[in-house]
């Protein structure tokens, strides 16, 4: 009759404090590092700081931005790679901005397509003659006026969109600094599309400006303590 051989015992491995730390270190370095890759090339956070989108984007609102398929870079540097997709017509996109000085990333709707022909009359947008129907804008759609023309742009409309090149406008049409200043964006600058709107702060705009971090830090506890500041019905609305 057989016997079954007595297996060894297990010797329970134990760990000097110094290692256990080490371990836990290596540990949160590999999440942390997940982290970063995916954030950097997956999806990234925004928040709004202007009333240039109204109604479609309110200042206070943030947003969890999609970089899929449009761009992908190293995190904490300014390395892009411009990846496969091109937004299209009605598209809201987020973009590096083309204002030399400026460090934000900007925020506009897709107007005018490679090839086009942009006029702005009558109040309207008109692609290659035919006026575009805008639901979602608020004011009259004017031209700027070429002194206050931007980024070295000395466009003549009506303006044939460049190769490459995206007419982008905001919304609100009164109030957005968009291509009718700064000429057409570059493909290579578009990193993104906004997918949800995650929360929403009835807040001035001055805390969501770039380095404005303890106005910032102050409007997220106000809305803490007083949570009527909450826009509660923007949450998690879809785009």
């Amino acid at each position: 009759m057989k016997t079954k051989r007595a297996q060894p015992a297990k010797v329970e491995e134990k760990l000097t404090t110094q290692q256990k730390i080490r371990r836990e270190a290596i540990a949160w370095f590999w999440v942390a590092l997940v982290f970063l890759l995916v954030n950097g090339t997956v999806g990234q956070a925004r928040v709004i700081p202007s009333a240039s989108m109204q109604n479609t984007l309110l200042v206070g609102d943030h947003l969890i931005m999609s970089r899929l398929g449009y761009d992908v870079g190293i995190p904490f540097t300014n390395i892009h790679k411009a990846l496969w997709r091109n937004p299209q017509r009605g598209q809201i996109v987020i973009f590096r901005p083309v204002i030399p000085g400026e460090t934000s990333d900007v925020i506009k709707r897709v107007i005018g397509l490679p090839g086009e022909t942009v006029d702005v009359h009558e109040g309207g947008v008109w692609i290659n003659g035919t006026r575009l129907h805008e639901s979602y804008t608020v004011g009259r759609s004017v031209l700027a006026d070429p002194s206050a023309y931007l980024a070295g742009f000395r466009g003549k409309f009506p303006y044939t969109v460049p190769e490459n090149c995206f007419f982008v406008m905001g919304d609100n049409r009164e109030d957005s600094l968009d291509s009718r200043f700064v000429g057409c964006i570059p493909r290579d600058h578009i990193i993104g599309t906004p997918v949800m709107i995650y929360m929403s702060i009835e807040t001035p705009s001055e805390p969501w400006g770039s380095g404005a971090i303890a106005d910032r830090i102050s409007a997220y506890a106000n809305a803490l303590i007083h949570p009527s500041e909450i826009r509660w019905r923007r949450l998690f609305r879809l785009f």
